[in-house]
């Protein structure tokens, strides 16, 4: 392991997570609100450790595939510990293994919460609580990857075990361009949500708030009731469509943005992304259209935006879906476990993935009848090789398997089953709410510090995708793989 690279890229990390806290250092001065010492000390000692370990002198620079998953799993660690200390240090969280859940909640885009009231807690809290959504979406290693080159590597193992999917390309063939380009996109996306939603009568601060939460599909708010406080249609419209907008592939935005729409609009995840989203809000529609009198344009309103809220991860509720019909309710699991587009800010298994799981299975059943046949599986029109079948297929074992361990564990606390089986789909496919005793307008903080750490841990799986968390546990010897 490159350990002073490693060292140098911790310190990236702690400096960019100290700008990152800045807004809500000035917002609890301005308010005067008792967290404003923590804003003020936490970002100081976070660069008084950051400057000098990102100044460090590294002769040997370059990253193998292993040194990037263990620099991804320690930055995320030392990225949710640091990002804790406001919570705990200003007292808005008395317990530290709560203000560790409720940060790895937030950077991994999870939304899961064990606040009671939200809207007790001060206004720079809060807006941090939601800035973490919004630097864990795109991941903060993705912005680290534009200064990779300054300390003279390459940065590309380190893009790999931090983007989400089964393959990771440069839009451009500078890795730090190609890392401007997405938070560029990223950061115009959530500007424009924030302006429609002001438009639409929220707050500047409010517009914020929900603009962070839905650019990272995260489902931070600062109300109680989350979305459904506003009862707005155009306010469930617009957080509606931009969950949708951040749920898909960022690549499709750059061949829309660099060659032409049509392009963008032929790729094959894009199409059964939407397909899917499109014919679950019928279903759920119809199914739930009798607890709203048989009025479909309400019926649709909820379900619109609840399955695409799911389906992208992002957890936002503008009702209470836990009430919902078992088959609406299985749909919304579902989908769950489905999640969104890779290389996008929303978790789950991935479309991509599951496309090429079933592509697999079609064709293994057609070699059992036509034993000579040679069929490959094809992604708009470009073969995929049998390595990213592999890890695929490997990704959904690990993914099932992760899935019993900890449900296993977490039934150690004898809730029912329902309840401890969808707080463990919602975290790892950091979603955010469940079911039952987890539904939508409860929390999770009934759990003990001993299943709130493995449900913080399930969420780091979760978001960097299982490999960079295992990598931890795997002894390095000389004779590995680089």
């Amino acid at each position: 392991m490159n350990i002073k690279a490693l060292v140098k890229i911790l310190g990236f990390v702690l400096c960019f997570e100290a700008i990152f806290m800045l807004p809500s250092t000035a917002i609890s001065y301005v308010k005067g609100q008792y967290d404003f010492l923590s804003f003020l000390l936490i970002p100081a000692l976070m660069l008084a450790i950051g400057i000098p370990c990102s100044l460090l002198k590294v002769k040997k620079a370059k990253l193998y595939i292993k040194d990037g998953f263990t620099a991804v799993a320690f930055s995320w660690i030392v990225l949710c510990i640091a990002g804790a200390l406001p919570f705990y240090i200003s007292g808005a969280i008395p317990s530290f293994i709560d203000s560790v859940f409720e940060t790895v909640s937030g950077f991994t885009t999870t939304g899961a919460s064990i606040l009671t009231d939200i809207e007790a807690l001060p206004m720079g809290i809060l807006f941090w609580r939601s800035m973490t959504h919004w630097i864990g979406g795109m991941g903060v290693l993705v912005l680290a990857l534009a200064v990779i080159p300054l300390i003279g590597g390459s940065g590309i193992n380190l893009m790999k075990a931090e983007s989400p999917g089964p393959s990771t390309t440069k839009l451009v063939p500078s890795l730090r361009k190609t890392a401007m380009i997405l938070y560029a996109i990223y950061t115009a996306l959530t500007l424009l949500e924030v302006l429609c939603l002001r438009i639409a009568g929220m707050s500047l601060y409010d517009a914020f708030i929900h603009a962070m939460s839905t650019a990272g599909t995260g489902g931070f708010s600062d109300k109680n009731l989350s979305v459904g406080y506003y009862d707005s249609v155009a306010i469930e419209i617009i957080i509606t469509a931009f969950m949708y907008l951040f749920g898909l592939n960022f690549t499709i935005y750059f061949v829309a943005l660099t060659k032409n729409i049509l392009q963008a609009l032929k790729s094959e995840e894009l199409r059964i992304y939407t397909a899917i989203i499109i014919i679950s809000i019928i279903l759920i529609s119809i199914n739930i259209s009798h607890l709203y009198n048989g009025n479909i344009l309400t019926s649709v309103r909820y379900a619109s935006f609840q399955t695409v809220s799911i389906m992208t991860t992002s957890g936002f509720s503008s009702t209470d879906f836990n009430l919902w019909p078992s088959f609406s309710r299985s749909m919304l699991m579902l989908l769950m476990v489905i999640g969104s587009c890779a290389s996008s800010t929303g978790g789950g298994i991935k479309v991509i993935r599951l496309i090429i799981l079933f592509k697999s299975i079609r064709i293994a059943f057609k070699k059992i009848t036509h034993p000579n046949i040679v069929k490959t599986v094809s992604i708009d029109g470009h073969a995929v090789d049998n390595n990213t079948i592999f890890n695929v297929l490997l990704f959904i074992l690990l993914y099932i398997v992760v899935i019993i361990i900890a449900t296993l564990l977490l039934s150690i606390e004898n809730f029912d089953f329902t309840t401890i089986f969808s707080t463990v789909l919602t975290m790892i496919g950091n979603t955010g709410p469940g079911f039952e005793m987890v539904g939508p307008l409860s929390n999770y903080s009934f759990y003990s510090d001993f299943s709130k750490i493995i449900m913080s841990l399930c969420m780091l799986i979760g978001r960097l995708e299982i490999l960079p968390i295992l990598f931890l546990f795997i002894p390095r010897k000389r004779s590995s793989i680089k």
